[in-house]
């Protein structure tokens, strides 16, 4: 029996992890929530992990936002994810957990690289400034994972996956990444019967979307596997504008109005899409489809608002 712990099971990523791994032949899943293990505690940590001696950790716990939350509170994103990071990779290696696979974002490149990016392009320009604390603690954590692996042999890795989206997202007005931001804009103006919904920026960013529960299947896959790279990307490989992906939005939900464009709020980076030749070579390819994908979503946050449980 494999013992998994599961590092924020409660979130988006840490949910999808959980359906992927809780029917898996001998996997036994050890789980808390933030009441019960203060992630940022290195003491806190190091004793969960000592007492429980997981084989396997993997950390998908993280303080995420969008463009406005990350260039809001840049302090708390750096810290807590920082502090998340040292506490739960320094205290797996003391408690001897034996694997270890870091989550981190496409965010720790730099903001004009090539396209596609490619994991060697970290650390060779200036970040995106909106979310360069969130990006700066990524990289750290990525870095700890070579780092221990490189000195003590442990095998600790990261994936990098790329714009994120399915079941548990946070539907918050302000906080929130675009596509759930697109997706309660135009739920609440359909129901309310608005004309137009204005959209943030220009629309002519393009960005790469994946669907959660092909992101925890891939990280099923990097565990199967015995010689990971130090990082991975983890994406479908294709992107689109935010113009269609807004288009798209308002198609699913049935909005019938106009959709006008501010143009004084920040585009962000102008283009961010993954090179995953090194993860397809591997073995992997994702699997579901944006306009499927787009659909899942809505109808999970159409039951999730009706029952109360939606992350707002």
């Amino acid at each position: 029996m494999t013992k998994l712990f599961i590092a924020g099971h409660n979130g988006m990523v840490g949910s999808a992890l959980v359906r992927r791994f809780k029917s898996e032949p001998g996997v036994e899943l050890v789980l808390r929530d933030r009441k019960q293990l203060d992630l940022t505690s290195h003491s806190a940590v190091g004793a969960f992990l000592a007492a429980e001696q997981p084989d396997v950790a993997i950390i998908a716990a993280a303080k995420v936002g969008g463009i406005h939350a990350n260039n809001t509170f840049p302090a708390e994103f750096l810290h807590d994810n920082l502090a998340i990071a040292s506490a739960s990779i320094h205290g797996a290696w003391k408690a001897g957990v034996r694997r270890l696979l870091f989550l981190g974002s496409s965010c720790i490149y730099p903001k004009f690289a090539a396209q596609p990016m490619t994991e060697d392009c970290l650390l060779t320009g200036a970040l995106e400034p909106t979310n360069e604390a969130y990006a700066i603690a990524k990289i750290a954590g990525l870095k700890l994972c070579q780092y221990f692996r490189k000195q003590y042999g442990v095998l600790y890795h990261s994936a990098m996956p790329t714009n994120l989206y399915g079941p548990g997202d946070n539907y918050h007005p302000k906080n929130s990444h675009v596509l759930p931001a697109l997706i309660r804009r135009f739920h609440e103006a359909t129901e309310n019967g608005l004309p137009e919904v204005v959209a943030w920026g220009t629309g002519t960013p393009k960005r790469e979307f994946l669907h959660v529960d092909d992101l925890a299947d891939a990280c099923a896959f990097l565990l199967a596997h015995d010689e990971p790279p130090d990082w991975i990307n983890v994406g479908t490989g294709t992107d689109v504008s935010i113009r269609e992906l807004t288009e798209i939005v308002a198609r699913t939900v049935g909005y019938p109005g106009k959709i006008t464009w501010d143009t004084s709020m920040p585009d962000g980076t102008p283009r961010k899409l993954l090179d995953v030749s090194k993860l397809t070579t591997l073995g992997w390819r994702a699997k579901i489809e944006l306009v499927d994908g787009i659909q899942r979503t809505y109808q999970t946050f159409l039951g999730e608002k009706k029952s109360g449980t939606l992350r707002v």
